[in-house]
């Protein structure tokens, strides 16, 4: 008797769980950030304009002169973060060294918002706070953040240094900026973990040019 012919059976495909789709979305997330980093590791340029910024960053606090940080969102809190860094400290006990953030005053901001735009609430603080040698560091993933803009045309008039952490080329802030430290991306939290890293490296690189190349050989206190 003939026997049907034998056609190979279709494979049933597992369907997707949660667990699935979440451990695949740690794997791809963590992957894309290390491209991130890895891009910015092998970036010398990023590697020197980061020095350049705190070389100049520590002569103007040995002038007496102060740095004065700004964003948006999360660079708003990196901006926090990174004035916190020089008030307080980062890793080495040592004197405070002057910055301030142009971003935690509620107060102040809702009322130039109000009375204004919010587009004025850094450049406002800018002409109140600034001084000529001053530092405006503003800190934008797109580089566009009209409110870091203006603020940043406003210190070129008033013979203030500024500096520019962004992605996404630069932007317009590009063009108003004597150093600009460019994360090669145009995706917002991989910008931003970039960002912190270099941040903190500038902290570094402003205390060994203030205090001397000594500073840091002592071990490290770890903070409480």
């Amino acid at each position: 008797m003939h026997q049907p012919a034998s056609w190979p059976q279709p494979r049933i495909s597992q369907p997707i769980t949660l667990e699935f789709v979440i451990k695949d979305l740690v794997k791809k997330q963590l992957s894309q950030s290390v491209d991130t980093i890895t891009a910015v590791l092998n970036d010398e340029s990023i590697h020197e304009a980061v020095v350049q910024a705190g070389k100049l960053t520590a002569g103007a606090m040995h002038a007496g002169r102060k740095l004065m940080v700004c964003g948006n969102g999360g660079s708003a809190a990196d901006s926090q973060h990174l004035v916190a860094e020089f008030v307080s400290r980062l890793t080495v006990d040592r004197p405070a060294l002057r910055a301030i953030a142009l971003t935690p005053d509620s107060s102040l901001l809702t009322a130039i918002g109000n009375d204004y735009s919010y587009d004025n609430v850094f450049e406002r603080q800018v002409e109140a706070l600034g001084i000529e040698g001053d530092v405006l560091l503003a800190i934008s993933t797109s580089g566009n953040s009209k409110n870091c803009i203006k603020a940043l045309k406003l210190a070129c008039g008033m013979g203030i240094h500024t500096v520019s952490y962004t992605g996404n080329g630069g932007g317009a802030m590009k063009a108003l900026s004597d150093i600009n430290i460019i994360v090669p991306s145009n995706i917002t939290m991989n910008i931003q973990e970039s960002h912190l890293a270099l941040e903190h490296i500038f902290c570094m690189i402003v205390e060994r040019c203030y205090f001397g190349p000594e500073f840091g050989s002592k071990p490290q206190k770890p903070a409480q």
